[in-house]
């Protein structure tokens, strides 16, 4: 059995602003390729299909694409949720659904219950699990502890019952913070008390384990891998290398796995300097057509900082700002000894930027410190040398 393991979609998600439908929908379209042209017999996507609980109709529409064409290719599907999706809109329709080939699970009720596929060797077991939260299953589950161990040791034990009463291959889906995992800045954080972090130890014995959530590719074991997202949804994710893997299972487990790469809409740098220094570097060229995160390090804040890096990155969608060398001076956070609101202002300019304002800012400062004054004339009075 040939499988393609993909997961973390979040259909519906942006990248700081820019809308990355066209990009997932080229993605979808990869995966359909692949599909084809490598003979894959089963899809397991292992959950956050969906980037929110309620998502966009545009993200409902590639998804209910993207599942129609997936239901005319030659494979069979196991769908579960993850932390993002939600359980009741993504598992709709999930018994009619499976007629089709397409088999969704979103309910922990349905754990320890696979869906059984044929292959030359035999039946192979999957068993999708959906995010489980440690919260909601405490009572019903009876779970030792509310963390997400707890709940998948117990979901693991199902499994394992079902596998002993038919001892067969198996792929098992599940959606978690693994340890050995390295996680990236567009993680929705599922720490419960701070204890997210799951062992691998609990798939020790499963053929396959297609793990979803964190967004890098990672190999855990030889048969407990982590896809990670088909694209990158933050910066963190600059050198991360997207796409799916492609596993074949023998008679007597995996006997093979190839990572797939996704196709790239736009590659990321993450840069750091002077303004001027990033503007003339012949090193950055590279970088010209990507989307660019800069931190600055000039001493004194440049004027129109972001419209004048966009002159040679025109991608750039994240500025910010780390002036070299030691920390200014501490800023004065009230106007003792009787020194005016314009006058602590003017030292806050010069502490964040460095210098000191120029009489045009200063005047503008002024007249702003005047708009928010009880008494209009109070500032004037101070800085003019009156005593109020």
């Amino acid at each position: 059995m040939r499988i393609l393991h993909t997961s973390d979609w979040h259909l519906g998600r942006s990248f700081h602003r820019v809308g990355m439908l066209e990009h997932q929908a080229a993605f979808v379209d990869h995966l359909l390729g692949v599909v084809a042209s490598e003979a894959v017999d089963l899809v397991v996507v292992a959950g956050d299909v969906y980037d929110r609980a309620l998502p966009h109709v545009d993200a409902v529409r590639l998804a209910d694409e993207t599942l129609a064409r997936l239901a005319a290719s030659r494979a069979r599907v196991v769908i579960t949720s993850g932390n993002h999706d939600s359980a009741q809109r993504l598992g709709f329709g999930a018994r009619v659904m499976d007629a089709a080939g397409i088999h969704v699970r979103t309910d922990a009720s349905s754990v320890g219950t696979p869906v059984v596929l044929e292959d030359a060797h035999g039946p192979v077991a999957v068993h999708g699990l959906p995010f489980l939260d440690p919260h909601t299953l405490h009572e019903p589950w009876s779970l030792p502890a509310r963390t997400h161990e707890a709940a998948v040791a117990e979901a693991m034990r199902r499994v394992r019952a079902d596998l002993v009463a038919r001892p067969t291959r198996s792929v098992v889906l599940a959606h978690a913070f693994v340890a050995g995992g390295l996680p990236s800045e567009s993680e929705r954080d599922i720490s419960v008390g701070g204890v997210s972090v799951v062992s691998s130890e609990l798939f020790a014995d499963i053929s396959y384990t297609a793990l979803g959530h964190l967004h890098g590719r990672a190999t855990l074991a030889e048969t407990v891998r982590y896809s990670g997202s088909p694209l990158a949804y933050s910066f963190s994710e600059a050198a991360h290398t997207k796409g799916s893997w492609l596993v074949d299972l023998g008679a007597d487990g995996v006997t093979g796995t190839t990572f797939v790469e996704a196709p790239v809409p736009r590659r990321l740098s993450v840069v750091s300097g002077e303004l001027e220094t990033l503007l003339r570097d012949p090193r950055l060229d590279g970088a010209e057509d990507h989307w660019v995160q800069a931190t600055l390090t000039d001493a004194v804040r440049p004027e129109r900082p972001m419209e004048r890096l966009r002159e040679r990155f025109p991608h750039a969608l994240v500025l910010g700002f780390a002036p070299a060398g030691e920390p200014g001076p501490s800023v004065v956070a009230a106007a003792p000894g009787g020194r005016s609101d314009h006058e602590v202002a003017l030292d806050f300019v010069a502490a964040m930027r460095g210098g000191p304002a120029d009489q045009d800012e200063s005047a503008l400062l002024l007249r702003a410190c005047d708009a928010c004054a009880d008494d209009p004339e109070a500032d004037l009075l101070l800085s003019a040398g009156g005593s109020g």
